[in-house]
């Protein structure tokens, strides 16, 4: 494709300079018919000739289809043109071509646009091509504006001011023009005044109804991004742990908040400026047509060379564009887990690592915004030059123009005053849409999060007004997503929970414990097996009722910032103080919490970090307490308490006929369990009492002094 590019404006530029010799040769000779129809026919059988045995060599005697048929287009597109001109009007002598340079360079121009029109839109074989990525593109940019229909009202009334504030832009260069015109000739002072009234009125109208678009987008835009976000913040809270276990909470907390400020920002603001450019463009093309149609087509040359510059300036930028956003992700999420993990990096002296590391991740950055400006200045300069090559032709004609009487000064600075508003207006116009193309990729990133399907079972409709707490594993196996399928977590397990029992969970590392806990919080699903809660499968119960009747406390719980009160009614609804403190009583806490300055309203500051480890798990324990559930399962949850304070909390759990799950390596609070479950490598080994598995003296005994080191 590359070659084939390069052969055709090595072609276009070999047909110019014959244009151009025509040219000199036609005003040396002072020619005007230059042998007439049949002179431009023997010119074009000439050119063709040469522009055939030109493409051969490039080619090397092997030119392309699509060559062929750009040199057939350069050869018979101004025979065909002039022989059109005497049909038109038979009874009028014919004088040749006009020796113009301009006419004469319209030529190539314009076939060079026909053929890009042709090759690139439609097909040489006459068959329509349909771009799989096109439609894409056109598919998410139509669903994006469906999330524009709560604002219908705004956005017409929006587009309203903004169709009055052009129509007010549009007019006002021609009556500059006009004023112009009238200081050189004698004219009433009442004229010269309505005159400057016209273009004061419309100057104002601009300015008033440009105001009223701009306020109302930005309302629009601002309503747009708090319904994007709160809509994809739901959605990312409906999927399951795997989900986030993939995807770290950096990337999707700049997904949430960058990528959704960038699209909305740039579909709205770039729909406004695209209408806005296009009527304004359509506008000033009918009023500069009237004013000169020589000098328009010269300005219209130039939105075709710009398109194709533009067309591959808008790839490169994409793929940029992509790149730096992820950058940008990847930095944050890299700075979140430094500044979080503060105490575990100032405890390895790994400052300068951290440093190093990061340091890295921003020279990487830099290489992608140091090609992304390459390629823009690159594509500045090509833009100017052709800007330049433009304005000279249109200095020529015009010169021609008002010496022949066609044009007069005050039209020509109108012209003028509309050519360059005309151009930024194409500029912004291509500018928008390679804007809108760079930013498909963020839109589509976050449909696929708005799209995404949870992979667990939906929640059933079970809420008893009491219930027993007797859980059962049945031939449960769970595998986790990234492990491979033959290293399962779990491989059929079956066990029973007793009510108002505590059960110890017990065994090495990595032998299913955290598992288990996760299956039961609905965390993962099984893979085959089942988990019944009083007869009935989890998933068959509602999740608030679930996840309020089976509490987990953890060996680090995660606490968030704001007062101790509200970290222990997290998730409830009417909780009142008195119930929080009576379940601070009886996890022993009440009297820590009271010495603290604002007590229960008390700022534990980011993620708990003003509060000991110690207290994070009291506050946790006191928050499972205060939904009163009826299955309590502790995950090392009082390793950090001291020993009245477990009591406490121990008695108070196997109170009210509670099912307790313990997953400890503490030998006292092992012993006291009612029933141990010793699990290894996925599977029960041994389960009953302790001195039962002390006697059998199977694994749980051999692994004694290494499960139990702390009491031992």
């Amino acid at each position: 494709m590359r070659e084939v590019a390069a052969c055709a404006l090595f072609i276009l530029l070999f047909d110019m300079v014959l244009c151009l010799a025509l040219w000199a040769g036609l005003v040396l000779l002072k020619c005007s018919s230059c042998g007439g129809l049949a002179g431009v026919w023997a010119f074009g059988a000439v050119k063709w000739a040469s522009l055939h045995v030109f493409t051969s060599v490039l080619t090397d005697g092997k030119p392309q289809a699509v060559l062929c048929r750009l040199v057939a287009l350069l050869c018979l597109l101004s025979p065909v043109f002039e022989s059109g001109r005497i049909l038109m009007a038979p009874s009028e002598p014919y004088m040749g071509p006009p020796p113009d340079l301009s006419m004469l360079l319209l030529g190539p121009m314009a076939s060079s646009l026909a053929c890009v029109v042709w090759e690139k839109g439609l097909c040489g074989d006459g068959k329509m091509r349909k771009d799989d990525n096109k439609l894409d593109t056109r598919r998410l940019l139509m669903r994006m504006l469906k999330y524009f229909r709560p604002d219908t009202l705004y956005l017409i009334a929006a587009f309203s001011f903004l169709i009055l504030g052009v129509i007010c832009d549009t007019f006002i260069p021609l009556y500059q023009g006009n004023v112009i015109d009238m200081l050189r000739g004698q004219v009433l002072p009442t004229s010269f005044c309505y005159a400057i009234g016209q273009l004061a009125l419309a100057s104002l109208g601009s300015a008033l109804f440009s105001g009223l678009r701009g306020g109302i987008f930005m309302c629009t835009l601002a309503r747009l991004n708090k319904r994007l976000k709160h809509l994809l913040f739901h959605t990312l809270l409906q999927q399951e742990v795997h989900f986030f276990e993939e995807n770290n909470p950096g990337r999707l907390s700049s997904r949430l908040h960058s990528d959704v400020d960038r699209m909305g920002r740039t579909v709205a603001l770039n729909a406004n400026a695209l209408v806005r450019s296009t009527v304004k463009t359509c506008l000033m093309l009918a009023v500069m047509l009237n004013l000169s149609w020589e000098l328009t087509v010269l300005t219209c040359i130039e939105m075709p060379l710009l398109a194709i510059v533009q067309n591959k300036y808008i790839t490169w930028y994409k793929e940029l564009k992509d790149q730096i956003q992820d950058c940008h992700a990847q930095n944050k999420d890299f700075a979140f887990q430094t500044i979080s993990g503060i105490r575990t990096v100032r405890s390895f002296k790994a400052e300068k690592d951290e440093l190093r590391r990061y340091n890295e991740a921003l020279d990487q950055m830099c290489t992608v915004r140091r090609r992304s400006g390459i390629y823009s200045a690159i594509f500045l300069l090509i833009r100017r030059l052709v800007g330049v090559g433009i304005k000279i032709l249109m200095l020529i004609q015009a010169r021609s123009l008002i010496s022949s009487g066609h044009l007069s000064i005050g039209s020509l600075v109108s012209f003028f005053l509309y050519q360059k508003p005309m151009s930024n207006n194409l500029r912004e116009i291509l500018y928008c849409y390679g804007e809108t193309m760079s930013t498909v990729g963020v839109i589509s990133k976050v449909f696929s999060y708005l799209d995404r399907t949870p992979e667990c079972k939906k929640e059933g409709e079970l809420a008893p007004e009491k219930l027993e707490g007797r859980i059962v594993f049945q031939n449960v196996t769970f595998t986790y997503p990234s492990a491979p399928p033959e290293k399962p977590a779990l491989a059929s397990v079956s066990m029973e929970l007793q009510p108002g029992k505590m059960t110890a969970l017990v065994g090495p590392s990595g032998s299913g414990k955290t598992s288990c806990v996760s299956l039961l919080k609905r965390l993962h699903e099984p893979q085959k097996g089942q988990i019944l809660l009083d007869g009935e499968p989890l998933h068959q119960y509602k999740n608030k009722y679930l996840h309020q009747k089976m509490a987990l406390v953890s060996q680090n719980p995660v606490l968030f910032s704001g007062s101790l009160r509200y970290n222990i009614e997290y998730g409830l609804k009417d909780c009142t103080i008195e119930k929080v403190k009576e379940a601070a009583k009886k996890a022993n806490a009440d009297d820590f919490i009271s010495e603290l300055e604002n007590k229960y309203d008390t700022d534990i500051g980011e993620c708990g970090g003003k509060l000991s480890d110690g207290q994070k798990q009291c506050i946790a324990i006191i928050r499972a307490l205060v939904r009163d559930p009826q299955v309590i399962i502790l995950d090392e949850a009082t390793s950090k308490l001291d020993v009245e304070m477990q009591h406490a909390v121990l008695q108070e759990v196997l109170a009210r006929g509670r099912t307790v799950l313990v997953v400890a390596h503490q030998l006292k609070t092992v012993e006291k369990a009612d029933h141990i479950i010793f699990i290894e490598k996925g599977e029960v080994v041994e389960e009953g009492t302790h001195q039962e598995l002390m006697a059998k003296r199977g694994r749980y005994h051999r692994l004694k002094e290494e499960l139990f080191s702390q009491d031992s």
